[in-house]
């Protein structure tokens, strides 16, 4: 649980932990790409008896995600190395601040150090940005959902770091909830069944799986809702169309705006009074945040 500052204000952000097994999986990968274990320079230069810190330094501002992942990549590289995490999980930072400190053979945190930052760079961009769109609708009651927009082999760090930055996951896989999106409207429609038919088959298959159905106007509303999903995801449309589909709907199933979200236009999204707005570029487009390893004697 970690405690956030905004604007003046606080407010919780609870963060359920990563899998220890997906975590050490992800950095096994992870290094054997990086071919680590084989750092030629590292193991040419670098005697096995010279020990040190690495130091984690913020170059930018940002929101801390992913120091648990460095963590392991240090101790699978070596054992005898120590990480002390100075930022929580969800935290936010200035530029400038200690993040992290790992201390031990300086062989050790050299050959880890690229993977390491990889990680804790990418998902704190993730986190940061996230944030930002938490903080734009701060006051409506719509919530921030990350997609299945993630980077193949990272997709549970990926929402994991949403998660530190205050967003909420939606939709891990394609079994967990069930989504009749365009084509699979369109599919329907050439066999002469209506969305309410897609939606009843989906219930005979997964008895209690979630359905979410997504329609791009305001036609399809009706359509939509006689199949009574959980939930549906008004595509791209106008803020207008949306606040009268909000009308429409009348609570009977959540509202999920969806398509060329921006944090521009995020806000007025919000306060159409749907009750999700989901955002794509959380896992897609984050860039990764600047943070640098300095070494110590």
């Amino acid at each position: 649980m970690t405690s956030i500052g905004n604007e003046g204000r606080c407010f919780i952000v609870e963060i359920d932990p990563l899998n220890p097994d997906v975590v050490a999986a992800a950095v096994r990968r992870a290094l054997e790409e990086d071919r680590a274990f084989e750092d030629v320079t590292s193991l040419a230069t670098v005697s096995t008896e010279l020990t040190g810190r690495a130091i984690f330094v913020a170059k930018q501002a940002g929101v801390a995600a992913g120091f648990p992942v460095a963590a392991e990549t240090f101790q699978q590289v070596d054992g005898r190395v120590q990480f002390e995490q100075r930022c929580a999980e969800g935290e936010a930072f200035e530029a400038g601040a200690t993040l992290a400190v790992a201390s031990g053979p300086v062989r050790a945190l050299l050959q880890a150090e690229r993977t390491s930052l990889n990680f804790v760079q990418r998902l704190s961009a993730t986190a940061t940005l996230t944030r930002r769109y938490v903080q734009a609708v701060a006051g409506t009651n719509a919530v921030i959902l990350d997609t299945r927009k993630t980077t193949p082999g990272l997709r549970d760090l990926e929402k994991y770091a949403v998660r530190c930055g205050g967003g909420t996951n939606h939709r891990r896989d394609l079994a967990v909830m069930a989504m009749i999106k365009d084509n699979h409207r369109e599919a329907l429609a050439r066999e002469g069944r209506s969305l309410a038919d897609g939606v009843a088959a989906i219930r005979a298959l997964r008895p209690g799986t979630p359905v979410e159905v997504e329609i791009d106007t305001l036609e399809q509303l009706q359509s939509a809702l006689e199949g009574e999903p959980e939930w549906i995801l008004l595509d791209n449309m106008s803020t207008s169309d949306m606040a009268e589909a909000v009308r429409v709907v009348a609570g009977r199933a959540k509202l999920e705006a969806s398509g060329g979200i921006t944090l521009e236009t995020v806000q007025q999204i919000a306060e159409t009074g749907v009750d999700a707005i989901s955002v794509g570029a959380l896992t897609h487009s984050a860039t990764a945040l600047d943070i640098g390893l300095d070494l110590e004697f």
